[in-house]
């Protein structure tokens, strides 16, 4: 008993559980809600990683390990009740842009990740990233977002046969007939219900439900004894850990590549951090963070050693708001969800038997969550509306993030210098747009 007790005050000191008005109940209570939550992470990512030729199982015990440690990371150093792990738009943008779009093979792009984190931890342990931040319009960084949205959506689409491509037309309505197109449109129904009516874990839940629809209708395979669900060994990442290339990846000089990672990570990142902690109610009088630097730099470390082990850029998931909802205030609950990722390594067998019938629906949701930033834009001035159009639009008719942000930040310094309002620009601007305009003519 007495030790029992001397465990909770040394939890209590270290991670200010009374100054923060909660307790490890509450903590571990909020953890499981935020890993019911963000875990369908765990199927989702390594499926797109896999479709850059990455072997699936690697990139999902990668993928994990990346999780684990990055967020055990923010709940010991940074004190703070986030989970953070490889970003969606981020992962899309690794395979489809950077790796099928660009030719490269996933080993430099995840050089190119390990250099984006480096650049972001860079930023971040001499403060700049703040500044740089802030030297962003408020209506590129809520494009950027809207336009990833729209991204992850359409190759949701595309994943879940909803949209097919068409010789007359580009894109056409699939064939919904087929059994992969219909069980992803009663996901799409699904999720969106279940996630409207807040039901915890309601997209992994979902992707669930159609796993087993889609076993039993015969569209994918069933697994043939509690091994292939089961493992007691812990998979390997031997496929994927300290595979990335980082010389080729400076070779091919991919500058826009690394740009768009390092921005979406570093004022994705920022944003959701001040929104979240704000939610907390951890912010002091000034309005300041504590720790923001620690949670920052956990971020791009986070980034790093997601590259090492062969997964994509992270950044903070806006659904650590569910389990803040639910009282978590401190890094305690971060440990917790830490350990809990950690033991979905024990199920990662289970991979091989979801369909893209499942998890394509998921794209779809997260798609339409992120379009909750246009309310950002200004629609009645024009020099901040057709930069974030272009921005939006440019993303998914490009397949390419980073030519979506190119567009954005280009359109939005020219616009305003034409229009004579080059006050409203930060010095900064013209040093992103120059840049990407060189890039832009290396290309040619």
């Amino acid at each position: 008993m007495k030790d029992s007790s001397k465990s909770r005050s040394l939890l209590n000191d270290y991670f200010k559980l009374d100054e923060r008005n909660t307790s490890v109940k509450t903590e571990f209570l909020a953890a499981l809600t935020t890993f019911m939550t963000v875990s369908y992470i765990i199927l989702v990512n390594p499926i797109i990683l896999s479709e850059a030729g990455m072997p699936k199982e690697a990139a999902l015990a990668g993928t994990i390990l990346a999780i684990v440690l990055t967020t055990m990371l923010m709940g010991l150093w940074a004190n703070l009740p986030i989970v953070i792990g490889p970003g969606m738009g981020l992962n899309a943008f690794f395979t489809y842009t950077v790796v099928l779009g660009q030719g490269l093979s996933w080993e430099t792009a995840l050089g190119a990740v390990f250099i984006s984190g480096l650049v972001f931890f860079l930023l971040s342990v001499t403060g700049v990233s703040s500044k740089v931040v802030s030297a962003i319009p408020k209506t590129l960084k809520a494009s950027i977002t809207a336009g990833i949205g729209l991204f992850v959506a359409f190759i949701g689409l595309k994943n879940g046969g909803i949209i097919v491509p068409d010789e007359s037309t580009y894109v056409a309505l699939g064939n919904i007939s087929d059994k992969g197109t219909w069980l992803s449109l009663l996901g799409l129904i699904l999720a969106a219900a279940l996630v409207s009516r807040n039901i915890k874990g309601g997209l992994i839940l979902s992707i669930f439900i159609i796993t087993i629809l889609s076993m039993a209708t015969g569209h994918s395979p069933v697994p043939a004894s509690a091994g292939d669900i089961f493992s007691t060994d812990w998979p390997s990442v031997e496929l994927t850990f300290l595979k990335l290339d980082i010389m080729a990846a400076i070779g091919y000089g991919i500058f826009s590549v690394i740009f768009s990672f390092t921005i979406v990570e570093l004022f994705d990142t920022l944003a959701t951090l001040i929104g979240l902690t704000k939610k907390a109610n951890l912010t002091d009088e000034n309005g300041e963070t504590p720790h923001m630097k620690r949670a920052l730099t956990t971020g791009a470390l986070g980034t790093m050693i997601s590259a090492v082990f062969g997964s994509t850029a992270m950044n903070t998931y806006i659904e650590n708001a569910t389990g803040i909802a639910e009282g978590g205030r401190t890094g305690l609950k971060a440990v917790f969800a830490a350990l809990l990722f950690l033991l979905t390594l024990l199920f990662t067998p289970l991979i091989q038997f979801i369909p893209n019938a499942a998890t394509a629906p998921v794209l779809v949701i997260i798609g339409a969550f992120m379009l909750t930033e246009l309310k950002e834009i200004h629609f009645d001035d024009l020099t901040e509306l057709i930069p974030a159009f272009l921005t939006i639009i440019m993303m998914p008719l490009t397949f390419s993030i980073a030519e979506g942000v190119a567009f954005g930040f280009i359109s939005y310094t020219l616009l305003k210098v034409f229009t004579g309002r080059v006050r409203e620009l930060h010095w900064m601007m013209y040093v992103i747009t120059a840049a990407f305009l060189i890039n832009f003519y290396t290309m040619i």
